[in-house]
């Protein structure tokens, strides 16, 4: 395999769905992959009763981990940050995941905390749109949290992280496949009421919307957008799909639009925090692809080429 020559950084994103290693060029966008590898996994179903990844997830981890890394050093890749997600971090064993994962393969998964993902989320959204200065409020529903950012410049002035996340939600509030209308409703007081009062200390005034996450990409293809335009999400349109991904068990949700089989069970959770979210925030979101990996590439970029900078002057 013939190693690319140019300067390179690279991610290891390792979620609860997927591993996926992403390199770019130091001096390209984000959008211009040079190796896209991903390796599938399902550690929502490795999970036991007391947070606890089992041992048949940690192996799959380190498996995944090593794959991704040895596809980047093949590559000629070295400088690749090994992210580990909540779905991980909030592991009751997470420092026994990162040990065992370390001795395996070397390599040492390392976190960010809520707040600095909203921020780097916030940073790929100010990118991708090549926004002008102007008040902005980024949304991102992941697994585990909710990341939300603000500001008016580049760097965000208001970010949070809140426990919603549509993996934590099901599992704390809709356990079974059969849901009843007291749960949802339970659900839907709780979120909005938690989004309501962190959002009320955002001080921007009439933000752009902008939505980052495959929930909410998911959910925008759900409510009527069309397959690869999946650009705008409305609170009327996702209100009306409440009650019937309510009514509806995992393996039908599967079968609608947008919703993939390995989200399904926590689709309907996903939906009412966005509810809540859109509620607060003016009732429409943008959807935008990037999102804290591509936060996180784009901050590993700008250090490069400022280390690059420093050698040549």
């Amino acid at each position: 395999m013939r190693k690319r020559e140019e300067p390179a950084v690279g991610v290891l994103d390792v979620g609860s769905f997927s591993a996926r290693l992403v390199v770019v060029p130091v001096d390209g966008s984000p959008r211009e992959l040079l190796v896209n590898h991903q390796t599938r996994l399902r550690l929502d179903r490795e999970l036991d009763v007391h947070g606890r990844l089992s041992d048949r997830g940690i192996d799959a981890v380190t498996a995944a981990v090593a794959a991704g890394m040895t596809t980047a050093y093949r590559h000629g890749v070295s400088d690749v940050y090994p992210l580990a997600t909540s779905s991980i971090r909030d592991a009751a064993n997470a420092a026994d995941v990162v040990r065992h994962v370390a001795g395996e393969t070397g390599v040492e998964l390392r976190f960010l905390s809520g707040r600095c993902e909203a921020e780097l989320t916030y940073l790929a959204a100010r990118r991708w749109y090549d926004a002008e200065p102007g008040p902005m409020l980024v949304l991102d529903i992941g697994g585990g949290t909710v990341e939300l950012a603000a500001g008016s410049g580049e760097k965000a002035t208001f970010a949070r992280s809140l426990p919603l996340g549509a993996r934590s939600m099901t599992r704390d509030w809709l356990p079974s496949e059969r849901v009843s209308n007291k749960q949802v409703k339970a659900l839907r007081a709780h979120a909005l009421d938690v989004v309501t009062t962190t959002l009320g200390a955002a001080d921007v005034d009439d933000p752009r919307v902008v939505g980052c996450s495959k929930v909410l990409q998911q959910l925008a293809r759900l409510a009527g957008a069309r397959p690869g335009k999946c650009r705008e999400l409305r609170l009327d349109d996702l209100r009306a799909w409440i009650p019937r991904l309510a009514a509806l068990p995992p393996s039908k949700r599967a079968e609608l639009p947008g919703i993939s089989r390995s989200r399904a069970h926590q689709a309907l959770a996903g939906a009412i925090v966005a509810e809540a979210l859109l509620t607060v925030a003016g009732g429409k979101v943008t959807i935008c692809p990037w999102s804290t990996r591509d936060g996180l590439l784009l901050t590993l970029q700008d250090k490069a080429r400022a280390a690059a900078g420093k050698r040549a002057a």
